[in-house]
């Protein structure tokens, strides 16, 4: 089974023969190509254009990341899954209104039942979170009633800062939000908040280029020059399934202490110890696997996103009409 591979180190990409390897100053490793899905670079990368051709060959994306974590930009092979007839039926339903915004309206739908499904589980433990679900549920109710793109983002943006208000009653002082920042992140949630949702991007983008989906034409996010917006739409349907949830379990289990961080309140990122332990765990829940009553059988986390993306396709082609994934358990 392929499986993504992460490099948090400043080191080279070399290739001899049939064997890529990755160099520092400390080790050589040899990747095993046939098993690797996507690379994620975090670390200052170097390469020459024979690791590239033989990465394009084996279909293997590589994800960059800066010196602070966030995203730069992917390596994307050239597809081989390519049909022009979804092309343009994908075309099609940005295009027309209608269509458009009923997708959109269907993205917020998923995310916000994920959203409640977290709230509900960790209300279990702590008091006091029926006011923001009630809240919650109020701004969902008035999606319906959107006309307008910005109508639908303006609800989700409402429903996210009520979750996040929410979240600081569970979480401890220290990791409390306060309020949403991004570049740079103020504290240590949103810097927890903002890796994962990168990566959770990357691993969306992953994913389509598995698809004959075109990444750059998107439904909620505008399809805006150099950017993969069709992962940002489909990543708010898994961010409060996989990211959040990571985060709860790190935080709860003080899996982190102030060595997994660096600079200080008002301008904060990972360390390379936070680095690792944030991506040990993101590599352990998408391989995890449940009992998907649709299937009838054990699927992973990962297979869940293509699955999903599998389920726009048959709506695109007029097999199916979509509906997002919630949590059933």
């Amino acid at each position: 089974m392929k499986s993504d591979y992460y490099i948090t180190q400043d080191g080279s990409l070399t290739r001899h023969e049939n064997t890529v390897y990755f160099e520092n100053d400390n080790t050589k490793r040899a990747l095993p190509v046939n098993k690797i899905y996507s690379i994620y670079a975090y670390g200052r990368l170097s390469f020459s254009s024979g690791v590239v051709d033989y990465l394009a060959k084996n279909g293997i994306p590589i994800h960059f990341f800066n010196y602070y974590g966030f995203y730069e930009g992917t390596f994307y092979p050239r597809e081989t899954l390519v049909s022009g007839d979804l092309l343009v039926k994908q075309a099609s339903y940005y295009l027309e209104s209608d269509k458009r915004i009923a997708l959109a309206k269907s993205f917020v739908d998923g995310a916000c039942g994920n959203i409640l499904r977290n709230l509900r589980y960790y209300a279990r433990e702590k008091p006091g979170q029926d006011s923001y679900i009630t809240d919650i549920e109020s701004e969902i109710a008035r999606l319906p009633s959107t006309s307008t793109i910005p109508e639908v983002m303006n609800v989700e943006g409402r429903i996210r800062n009520i979750y996040y208000s929410a979240l600081d009653e569970i979480f401890p002082e220290g990791y409390r939000m306060v309020k949403r920042t991004r570049m740079p992140p103020e504290n240590k949630m949103n810097t927890l908040v903002s890796f994962g949702n990168s990566v959770m991007y990357t691993t969306v983008l992953s994913e389509i280029y598995n698809t004959q989906l075109n990444p750059t034409i998107s439904f909620l996010h505008e399809p805006f020059e150099r950017r993969f917006s069709l992962a940002l739409d489909v990543s708010e349907i898994f961010k409060p399934i996989i990211v959040d949830r990571i985060i709860l379990k790190l935080v709860n289990k003080n899996m982190l202490d102030d060595n997994c961080f660096r600079g200080e309140i008002g301008n904060m990122l990972l360390s390379e110890k936070g680095k690792k332990i944030f991506l040990a765990e993101y590599n352990d829940k998408l391989s995890t696997t449940i009992n998907h009553r649709g299937l009838g059988r054990k699927v992973s986390f990962k297979r869940l996103i293509r699955l999903e993306l599998y389920k726009l396709v048959k709506h695109f082609i007029d097999e199916k009409e979509y509906k997002p994934l919630v949590m059933w358990w």
